[in-house]
């Protein structure tokens, strides 16, 4: 029994996060809030009863929210069930054909600026929400017409007011991320801070918009009529589905990931957490719902809050059931521009600067994806940006693999040549070339430490300039098991490595070599 108990503690901490996003993640998603709770309940009870990570919390999620209101302003809120149901097909689909863990073996820094470039979608929409707007559609347009938004905002009561609410909402944010005392850290700070803003709404008798919902959450539902089957007949609706359906899977898998992370507990099956995701999408689909995804706010509450099984993330959909059928009133009473508020904060952190600046550190060219995804999000929409992301990152892949960086170095008769990259056929004049302008009768070493990998036309040059050298009373010195560790695929340094600390012998020499 103190086992279940913890589990249910651990679903109610859940609970009172998950509650606010779904309404949160609804109405920027262009959609009536009721739907939102509707996906947070299939994401608690289906999802989280077949998940293969038994910790992650799956629900409507704040990446998917650009993706949906896509859907829904260019085919109608009608169109999304029928969305998520292809979305979720095609998850259920990849399962099945056992590609989950290929869905891990995407650019970190795609994901990161697909996300970021996610982030700054939502801040900037939310931001007209937050003043009682409504965005014009469009990242650009977003920021283009926030001063003047905000100006209109500032002249009316109601548009100050709803201001006043939001920004007090993130700062509520900001002060309980900062200063929260330990002893309180499992409190939710969304729920805190929508909390305090509902209260002071109330208090003040602020004029603004409040939360909508129907008397009954059946009545809400928002199934796919027959007709709406025919935009299967349209290959850019198609498309934007199938891409709902590959981000919501990059975006649970990678939660997965996260998740497992935090706690010592059963590792993810990939594969059946896919599954998992598409079958909550198909009845997400069924009902005309968000689609769900895992979410790593929630998943890191529910291990935070102590949570060792899947029951809490079932019991806290369960709750999210209660909640819309027996209190609804309750809801009715939150600001929308307190939830507006509280995306703005999501969207700022999702888009934080310092991944650009980790990612700078960590390469070059992890930055220039990150900053291109970005960018080519906010300024030609989610999907083509992450189509233009996605090219990037394979171009950066096909340089890396094909360049090859050589640093000749001379001490009196001794030359050391440091390589870094790819040693492959394509490079193979300019490391012949820097091997022939050194003097046959020289003693040479090559240093490999920095490849990441050498295909067989290479380690042939080494081997013949190895014979002709000897031949002419030179030497030529290398790492043959470095060589053969290179050719077998298995690398131990990365694209990256480190240059070679020039005091350091070369430790594995062989007279006679045997090319692999």
């Amino acid at each position: 029994m103190k086992k279940i108990f913890r589990e249910l503690a651990a679903s109610l901490v859940v609970f009172l996060v998950a509650l606010p996003l779904c309404l949160g993640v609804a109405l920027a998603s262009g959609v009536p809030p009721a739907l939102g709770i509707a996906s947070g309940i299939v994401g608690g009870i289906i999802v989280g009863a077949l998940a293969g990570s038994p910790l992650q919390v799956s629900g409507p999620a704040a990446g998917l929210v650009i993706s949906v209101w896509m859907i829904v302003e260019q085919w109608g809120v009608k169109a999304l069930g029928v969305a998520v149901l292809l979305a979720g097909a095609l998850q259920v689909l990849a399962a099945l054909l056992k590609l989950g863990r290929w869905f891990r073996a995407v650019s970190p820094a795609l994901i990161g600026g697909m996300l970021a470039g996610i982030g700054v979608l939502i801040a900037a929409s939310q931001m007209h929400v937050m003043v009682g707007a409504k965005p014009p559609g469009g990242g650009v347009a977003d920021v283009i017409a926030m001063p003047g938004a905000l100006r209109i905002a500032l002249a009316s009561g109601p548009g100050a007011s709803a201001l006043f609410i939001g920004l007090g909402t993130i700062a509520a944010l900001l002060a309980w991320d900062r200063f929260r005392p330990k002893k309180l850290s499992v409190v939710p700070g969304p729920l805190l801070a929508v909390g305090a803003a509902t209260l002071a709404t109330a208090g003040l008798g602020l004029d603004v918009a409040k939360v909508q919902l129907p008397t009954s959450l059946v009545e809400s539902l928002n199934m796919p009529a027959a007709s709406s089957f025919a935009l299967l007949a349209d290959t850019a609706f198609v498309g934007a589905a199938m891409a709902l359906g590959l981000i919501a899977s990059a975006e649970s898998l990678l939660c997965a990931n996260a998740t497992d992370a935090l706690h010592s507990g059963r590792r993810t099956d990939y594969n059946r957490e896919l599954f998992a995701q598409g079958v909550g999408n198909l009845a997400c689909g069924v009902i005309g719902a968000l689609p769900v995804t895992g979410v790593i706010v929630r998943s890191a509450t529910n291990i935070d809050a102590g949570a060792k099984t899947r029951i809490s993330a079932i019991a806290h959909g369960f709750l999210l059931l209660a909640a819309v059928a027996l209190v609804p009133w309750v809801l009715a009473y939150i600001p929308v521009a307190t939830l507006a508020g509280t995306l703005v904060f999501i969207g700022v952190k999702l888009a934080a600067p310092s991944k650009l600046v980790s990612l700078y550190r960590a390469g070059q060219g992890e930055a220039a994806v990150f900053a291109v995804t970005v960018l080519a999000i906010v300024f030609t929409g989610l999907l083509t940006g992450i189509m233009i992301g996605f090219a990037v990152s394979v171009l950066k892949l096909l340089y890396a693999f094909s360049h090859l960086e050589l640093e000749v170095t001379q001490e009196g008769e001794r030359y050391d040549i440091d390589a870094h990259g790819a040693a492959t056929f394509v490079q193979l004049p300019r490391l012949a070339e820097a091997l022939e302008r050194i003097p046959a009768e020289a003693e040479v070493h090559v240093h490999l430490g920095g490849l990441a990998y050498m295909d067989h036309a290479c380690a042939e040059l080494l081997h013949r300039q190895q014979e002709r050298r000897q031949q002419k009373g030179g030497v030529l010195l290398t790492e043959w098991d470095e060589v053969r560790r290179l050719r077998a695929h298995r690398p131990l340094v990365g694209l990256s490595g480190g240059r070679r600390d020039a005091s350091a012998p070369l430790t594995t020499v062989e007279a006679t070599p045997t090319v692999p």
